[in-house]
C-alpha cells in the first residue's frame, strides 16, 4: 500500500533538521524548512544544500527553505521541532497561531529547558496543548544520516497512531524507526547522554585507555538511568537506542558536537573558546549545570555529572572526574533488575 504523503515542516535549519528533511523529501513528502535568516533560506534554495551545517550534502527535490513561520507551517500535517533548547519556547510562541488542533508535532531537540527543568515535550504540551506530541531520539549523527549510512532511531509517544505515522514517514533503506511509549525516558536519554559525551571528549584528550573509556561509558549509563527513574522514566528504556545506543555514538565519535567541546576543554581551552570554535550549539554544556543542580535537589548519586559541573563551571582540574569515579561509594553493577531476579 502506498504511504500517505505529508506536508512536513522542520522548524530549525541545523544539521539534524536538515537530515530529517532529506529523508522525508526522498520518501515523497513535501518539506518546508524554517530558518531565521532570509539569506540562509535563499542560499539553501539556490544551492540545494545547507552549506553551513552539512556542506556537500545535496538536498532532494521537494525541500523548500523559508524564513516565514506562516509559510513554513502552511497546511503542515507533520511538524518536527529541531531548535536549540534555549530558543525552543520562543519559537513555539511565535508559531502557535499557525498550528491547527490535532497537528502531529515531534521534538528532535536533545536538551532541557532551564525554567522549571522541563523536557521538550513538556514545553510543547505547555505551549501547544492542542497538538499531538512525540519525541525523536537515538544515535543519529546527522552527517552519517545524509551519507546514507544505516542507522536507527526511536519515536516516543503514548499516541500510538502518531508513532506509526512517523515510522512510516521516515523509514527507508538506511534509516529504521522504532517506537516507545516512554516519551520522558527517551527524551531524558537524549538529553543526559550529552553530559557524558563532554566527559568522554575530555578523557580522550588526555589519552585514557579503552578500558577506562568503557568503564566511564557504562557508569554514565548507570547515572543516566538512576536519575531518569527518579523522574518517573522506565529504566528499561535506557537499554535501547535512545539510551545506550545514543550514549555510545556520542561518547565515541568526533562527529558529536558535545564530544568536540569536551575534547577541546581537555586540551586546555576555556569553555568560551571551545564553544566559539564549534560554531554550533552543544546542548550538553547547558545540561551539565541543570542536571547537577537537579541531582543535588533530588539527592541522586551522580559522581560523574557532579564532577563535570565542577570542572566546566568552577575551573576544577580534569582529574576530578577520574577521582570521583574511582573513589565514590560502591554500588551494584546493575541497579535495576526484573521483578523476582536475585539481587
Amino acid at each position: 500500500m502506498e504511504q500517505e504523503r505529508h506536508n512536513a515542516t522542520i522548524l530549525g535549519g541545523g544539521s539534524f533538521g536538515t537530515a530529517m528533511a532529506s529523508i522525508l523529501a526522498a520518501n515523497g513528502h513535501r518539506v518546508n524548512i524554517w530558518v531565521r535568516d532570509p539569506e540562509t533560506a535563499a542560499a539553501i534554495n539556490l544551492d540545494r544544500e545547507n552549506s553551513r551545517y552539512l556542506p556537500g550534502a545535496e538536498l532532494p527535490a521537494g525541500v523548500n527553505a523559508t524564513d516565514s513561520l506562516e509559510e513554513a507551517l502552511d497546511q503542515a500535517s507533520l511538524v518536527f521541532v529541531a531548535i536549540p533548547s534555549k530558543a525552543f519556547m520562543d519559537v513555539l510562541r511565535q508559531a502557535r497561531e499557525w498550528v491547527p488542533a490535532g497537528t502531529m508535532v515531534i521534538s528532535c531537540t536533545k536538551g532541557i529547558y532551564s525554567e522549571g527543568f522541563l523536557l521538550m515535550s513538556e514545553v510543547l504540551q505547555q505551549e501547544w496543548p492542542h497538538a499531538r506530541i512525540g519525541a525523536l531520539s537515538g544515535p543519529n549523527l546527522a552527517k552519517e544520516i545524509v551519507e546514507q549510512k544505516f542507522s536507527g532511531t526511536v519515536v516516543a509517544s503514548p499516541d500510538e497512531e502518531l508513532c506509526q505515522v512517523v515510522q512510516t514517514a521516515l523509514s527507508c533503506d538506511y534509516f529504521r524507526v522504532y517506537d516507545n511509549p516512554d516519551i520522558y525516558g527517551v527524551e531524558l536519554g537524549g538529553a543526559l547522554k550529552n553530559i557524558y559525551a563532554v566527559a568522554s571528549g575530555m578523557a580522550a584528550a588526555i589519552g585514557v585507555g579503552e578500558n577506562s573509556r568503557s568503564f566511564m561509558i557504562t557508569r554514565s549509563l548507570a547515572e543516566m538511568s538512576r536519575f531518569a527513574v527518579e523522574l518517573g522514566a522506565n529504566p528499561m528504556t535506557f537499554l535501547g537506542l535512545s539510551g545506550v545506543g545514543d550514549l555510545i555514538a556520542t561518547c565515541s565519535s568526533s562527529l558529536s558536537r558535545n564530544y568536540q567541546v569536551g575534547f577541546q576543554l581537555g586540551q586546555g581551552k576555556s569553555l568560551e573558546e571551545a564553544v566559539e570554535s564549534l560554531g554550533q550549539t552543544a546542548e550538553g554544556i547547558n545540561t551539565i549545570k541543570l542536571v547537577a543542580d537537579k541531582a543535588a535537589e533530588l539527592d541522586v548519586y551522580m559522581p560523574l555529572a557532579t564532577a563535570l559541573y565542577q570542572i566546566v563551571y568552577h575551573g576544577q582540574p580534569l582529574e576530578l572526574v577520574i577521582q570521583q569515579l574511582m573513589s565514590g561509594e560502591y554500588k551494584h553493577d546493575v541497579e535495576f533488575q526484573l521483578a523476582g531476579a536475585s539481587a
